[in-house]
């Protein structure tokens, strides 16, 4: 028997890593200064000395485009790192434990989860002020209540698990029982909704800064503020928004599919097999 390939965990891993590499490389090198403007050449096609073309600044837009992608990728790892620790600890806990606590906390998730997370994270954003820093808090807040609700779920099932029962007969504290034994147990679940979150994150921060509540224009250059940036120049220079949405459209879809691919069952084919010629 053989099993089949997890394309979707491939293609995705590909996607990511490809995309990530990118992102890496404009911390050291950019073939041009991002910021740096130039009006003769204000608005250009891309051609062999700009790929992408330059903006209505005269700002290389290949520049843009990897220190975009860095500032998009580092809101939405410190975002999903706030709401994947405090909702693992939060939905761990109560999972675990259970009583009226969890009821009291999940009670109160339901009422949050049950508001978009865009609405309430522009309404707060535009409560504290935007910016790189207040969106980055926003949001890691707003992701809590998803990541405590899988946690919560998946405790609640495996403390009633044969090897549960087993350490905590012979000793084992709860503590050590919740995040030693646990936790590796439910790491794919909780990868896959690290996976959710980041497209989400990503999703939320072209969103706001779109609407002008995200990054500011004075800040480092993020493919949400590039694409509110292109926005008067679709039909006179439209390459200027394909490119940070083409960014956007990868960075989704790499860590939709490797979401997809956590989940993934494999199946098992039968191999064919080969007839041995008869001797002669």
């Amino acid at each position: 028997m053989r099993r089949t390939p997890n394309y979707n965990l491939i293609l995705g891993c590909t996607l990511t890593a490809a995309t990530v590499s990118v992102i890496i490389l404009g911390f050291f090198w950019t073939p041009y200064e991002p910021d740096a403007m130039s009006i003769a050449e204000r608005s250009v096609s891309p051609c062999a000395a700009h790929l992408l073309g330059t903006d209505n600044f005269g700002r290389d837009i290949l520049s843009r485009v990897m220190q975009g992608a860095g500032t998009t990728l580092e809101i939405a790892f410190l975002a999903v790192s706030i709401g994947a620790t405090c909702g693992t600890l939060i939905g761990g806990l109560t999972g675990y434990f259970g009583g009226i606590a969890d009821e009291i906390i999940m009670r109160v998730n339901d009422a949050v989860t049950a508001f978009p997370s865009v609405l309430l994270a522009l309404v707060a954003v535009a409560i504290t002020g935007g910016g790189k820093t207040n969106l980055i808090i926003v949001l890691g807040i707003l992701f809590i209540p998803s990541f405590a609700r899988v946690v919560r779920g998946e405790f609640a099932k495996q403390r009633n698990m044969d090897y549960v029962k087993n350490a905590k007969l012979m000793g084992v504290t709860n503590l050590r029982i919740m995040f030693v034994h646990i936790l590796p147990n439910i790491a794919p679940v909780l990868l896959s909704s690290i996976a959710i979150g980041f497209n989400n994150a990503v999703l939320a921060e072209a969103s706001m800064s779109f609407l002008g509540v995200g990054v500011g224009p004075t800040e480092s250059a993020s493919l949400g503020r590039m694409l509110l940036d292109a926005e008067a120049y679709l039909f006179s220079a439209p390459w200027q928004a394909l490119s940070a949405g083409f960014a956007i459209t990868i960075l989704i879809l790499g860590f939709a599919l490797i979401s997809d691919g956590m989940g993934y069952r494999p199946t098992w084919r039968p191999v064919a097999k080969r007839r041995r010629k008869a001797d002669a």
